[in-house]
């Protein structure tokens, strides 16, 4: 049992100055959920690119244009889209697709943290995305501005969104350790 000075106002007050209640954030529950996503995403990606690997790609590829859909559809292995694929399989090896498996799970590592920081309310999380989002902005208007696309252009808002609310918003979504209390 708790002693009577455990539970005085005083006390309470105290705890509640140390420790304040962070208020109810559904859009950055909806960024935790994105970015939790994401990486998981990242991480299923690269296990299944890991394990296939193994597999002979070029000889897959090469017996996939032998089926009579190709023909069908008039795909042909002399099409240039196709030969550019087939290029670009057989230049594939074992070491680098485990390489590439290797990575996208290392990658994946960052939107996890990233989600899991902000689900904690880590103001290091708030930043570390606020910066890999307003970090992209720059890379995909770029890229729009060589191939609109709508996609690109949801993502584009979506991560300036993001760069917003939690810059903006900061001081109340996240725990700052400054040493100092916030009344």
């Amino acid at each position: 049992m708790a002693s009577h000075e455990d539970s005085s106002p005083e006390r309470v007050c105290d705890l509640a100055a140390e420790f304040p209640l962070k208020r109810v954030a559904p859009t950055l529950y909806a960024i935790i959920f994105f970015k939790l996503v994401k990486g998981i995403l990242f991480l299923f990606f690269g296990f299944v690119l890991y394990f296939q690997a193994a597999r002979n790609l070029p000889q897959e590829y090469a017996d996939l244009l032998k089926k009579p859909i190709f023909q069908n559809l008039r795909i042909h292995p002399e099409n240039k889209l196709v030969q550019h694929i087939a290029e670009q399989i057989a230049d594939l090896t074992q070491e680098r697709i485990k390489w590439s498996a290797v990575l996208t799970m290392l990658w994946s590592l960052f939107p996890l943290s990233e989600g899991t920081g902000l689900l904690f309310r880590a103001s290091w999380a708030g930043w570390l995305a606020i910066c890999e989002s307003a970090f992209f902005v720059p890379i995909e208007l770029y890229e729009m501005a060589r191939q609109y696309s709508w996609y690109l252009l949801v993502l584009t808002i979506a991560n300036i969104l993001i760069v917003w609310y939690l810059y903006a918003y900061r001081e109340q979504l996240f725990r700052h350790h400054h040493g100092h209390r916030h009344h």
